[in-house]
């Protein structure tokens, strides 16, 4: 019995050394500039943290960042400092509201929004510095289908776009997911409809987006949710602070809240895909449980 007991402990051990804790990777993205994605992005965080998760946002609008204007913090250094080997990706990360970390983007840095898609590749593998104390890496993309975009978007687990009852909109979120589909194989979107009067205006806009994708596209879109028109959101970006943080009994904060929720449930990648991603080795790491049942004796 003692013998048994001891192989299981071990076992557990080496799970714990070899087996890191896998990262929920969420790129947050829009077809379009002007639909929130950012404001989404930030309150997702909150919500997130105030759940108790360990959640990591960062701002991949890389040459017109602006995460850390929206949460109110001032880096000193930020992902141009990174790229250009100053400093480390642990090193620009900075705290801010309850806790969140960010890593900021630089703002009018041109060569930042221009950077060659090996250059996107080199950063996404610099993840695997990152400690293990972390739940959620949120990644707040640029606005359209730049070379950026679909290079995060590819080595997320979940890609949540952002829509609002606009033409512009929902035409440039099927083209985004189209070229994301088309060129990178993504086959699912999750939806969120920002800015709505009610939740019936958000089902009916996710109903025409479904219509067109399900015509033209070999796609999965699963409607989450939506956020309200709320002025309190407004106040609070006037305040340069999350609404979940000022305002937390909004309609927009309990949006957020529920959206945290639906997130926290949904089904965390277990293995690699194969492809590019966020924090590759946790996903390797996480394969070997046959081995180690096989070894631990």
């Amino acid at each position: 019995m003692y013998m048994a007991e001891a192989r299981t402990d071990q076992a557990e051990g080496m799970r714990r050394q070899t087996n890191p804790k896998p990262v929920r990777v969420i790129t947050v993205a829009s077809g379009k500039g002007g639909v929130g994605k950012t404001n989404v992005s930030a309150n997702l965080a909150m919500s997130l943290t105030n759940m108790g998760k360990k959640v990591l946002l960062m701002d991949a609008d890389l040459g017109l960042g602006n995460v850390d204007v929206m949460l109110g913090v001032h880096p000193v250094h930020n992902l141009s400092h990174v790229m250009s080997g100053e400093r480390t990706l642990e090193e620009v990360i900075v705290e801010g509201p309850a806790g969140i970390r960010i890593i900021p983007a630089s703002s009018g840095i041109k060569n930042m929004a221009e950077l060659k898609p090996e250059e996107h590749i080199g950063l996404v593998r610099a993840f695997s510095e990152l400690g293990n104390d972390l739940d959620v890496l949120l990644i707040d993309t640029a606005a359209g289908i730049s070379d950026s975009v679909t290079t995060f978007s590819r080595a997320a687990q979940e890609v949540l776009v952002v829509v609002c009852d606009e033409p512009a909109s929902i035409t440039d979120a099927y083209a985004l997911m189209k070229v994301l589909n088309k060129d990178h194989g993504l086959q699912r979107f999750r939806i969120l409809v920002n800015m709505v009067h009610s939740v019936q205006q958000g089902r009916e806009l996710f109903a025409k987006l479904l219509k067109v994708t399900d015509k033209f596209l070999d796609v999965t879109l699963d409607f989450v949710g939506t956020v309200p028109f709320d002025d309190y959101l407004r106040k609070a970006v006037q305040r340069q602070r999350a609404v979940c943080d000022v305002y937390p009994r909004s309609r927009s904060s309990l949006a957020f809240k529920k959206l945290a929720q639906a997130v926290d449930k949904w089904p965390a990648a277990s293995q690699a895909s194969g492809h590019l991603e966020f924090f590759i080795e946790r996903l390797v790491h996480n394969e070997p449980e046959q081995w180690l049942t096989e070894n631990v004796s």
